[in-house]
């Protein structure tokens, strides 16, 4: 007991470690598959929803060059994912002959003691992803399964908190580009507008006297237009003298928004 409380704290302290979690990388969940996978002596591999692997640790490294380009993908087959989806509970101690295994099924008379368990991951009653741990020699005991739902607790509250934040994110951005665009005049959304359909992805190189002159208004109404959204913090702007203007947008949701919007 006293060697599982000592596991269960080890994979406490990734929670009470600044960016244990590192949201927006291609791996967020890397360092908690490597923590699970050296407790367990496993290789361990945590997948989202949509099969993408978020993180994984490999410590019997037996696969073939067809399991390792997938993750060099960073991608599970689609039919293993939906496969696994069908889990509600854990399943303990899969044969390398199951469909659901964590090795290469070619490999089955090489290793027919590898051994697979699939942990679903749940968080708000959806389903969010799966761990997928695997051994070449000895059964996952019930220490191992306590361990392995415990992490998988653990994870399914962080993706669930990221959900969270991303909405927020949303709602906040959303926001500052409602107010910076109310903000400004029709002549100044028609000059935004004007601007941005010229704008040729996120950031560009733009003459305002041209733009002014195709559209009919002042240069000084773009000028205003552009101060005010860069005051709303949704882009960023800087003359670059006889070239012209640089602009770069920093609310993902400007544009669409601004799609919308008729004069």
């Amino acid at each position: 007991m006293k060697d599982l409380l000592g596991k269960t704290r080890e994979i406490n302290q990734l929670l009470q470690q600044k960016n244990t979690f590192k949201h927006g990388r291609k791996l967020p969940y890397e360092e908690m598959a490597h923590v699970l996978g050296n407790i367990l002596n496993s290789n361990a591999y945590i997948i989202d929803s949509e099969g993408r692997v978020i993180g994984f640790h490999v410590q019997h490294d037996i696969n073939n060059a067809r399991v390792k380009k997938m993750f060099e993908d960073l991608k599970f087959p689609e039919e293993y994912t939906n496969d696994i989806k069908l889990i509600k509970q854990t399943e303990v101690n899969l044969p390398i002959s199951d469909r659901r295994t964590a090795f290469p099924v070619e490999l089955g008379a090489e290793y027919p003691t590898a051994l697979t368990t699939i942990v679903p991951l749940f968080g708000a009653g959806e389903r969010l992803g799966t761990i997928v741990l695997g051994r070449i020699h000895k059964n996952f005991t019930e220490e191992d399964l306590i361990l392995a739902e415990y992490s998988a607790t653990v994870v399914g509250m962080q993706i669930l908190y990221q959900i969270f934040k991303d909405i927020e994110e949303d709602i906040r951005s959303s926001t500052a580009v409602q107010m910076a665009i109310g903000t400004l005049s029709y002549s100044e959304l028609v000059a935004v507008k004007a601007i941005f359909d010229e704008l040729e992805g996120d950031e560009g190189r733009l003459t305002a006297s041209n733009i002014a002159d195709k559209i009919g208004i002042t240069r000084s109404v773009i000028v205003n237009a552009l101060r005010k959204l860069e005051s709303a913090g949704v882009i960023e702007s800087r003359s670059l003298g006889m070239k012209g203007t640089y602009i770069k947008i920093l609310n993902h949701q400007l544009k669409e928004t601004l799609d919308k919007k008729t004069v």
